[in-house]
């Protein structure tokens, strides 16, 4: 059987730098790598798409090793926008942070150009913890989950 690992989401932004900027100083991701540039055939081929042209970086997800996954915050040449994804959505819909203050972590959200969908609740969940939890957006509107469990 072939092994399986995880390795990164990718975000797809308009302006990249903003966007891993945000994830940086919110939640402390670190830059991996050199930044992409990404453009030719193989990419073409590789993606299904015609003379695609990619620029952006890999963000390293806190509380991981060196190796741990990655966010790829990549924008394209050519965008297609799509409708806005809500928590019910279908597919992918939302990243998860757990965090240790989750106060902090809002106030961040926040002041570096995100905002709040919801308002902080408290979720036990049996056998585990009660989870305080609050779904935000960062500036391109993508749905982020805060969340800070506390031992019951």
């Amino acid at each position: 059987m072939s092994k399986v690992k995880y390795s990164h989401t990718n975000l797809i932004t308009t302006d990249w730098k903003k966007i891993a900027k945000f994830y940086i100083d919110v939640f402390g991701c670190i830059p991996v790598g050199p930044v992409r540039k990404l453009s030719g055939q193989r990419v073409a081929d590789g993606t299904g798409l015609v003379e695609p042209e990619i620029e952006g970086i890999h963000l390293r997800l806190p509380g991981y090793e060196e190796d741990g996954p990655t966010l790829e915050v990549f924008q394209y040449h050519t965008i297609r926008d799509e409708t806005e994804k809500f928590a019910n959505s279908r597919g992918y819909t939302h990243i998860a942070f757990e965090v240790s203050d989750l106060d902090s972590v809002c106030a961040k959200v926040i002041s570096a150009g995100g905002w709040l969908l919801g308002k902080l609740a408290r979720q036990p969940v049996a056998g585990v913890g009660v989870c305080t939890f609050v779904y935000v957006r960062d500036p391109d509107r993508n749905i982020i989950e805060v969340q800070e469990w506390e031992a019951v």
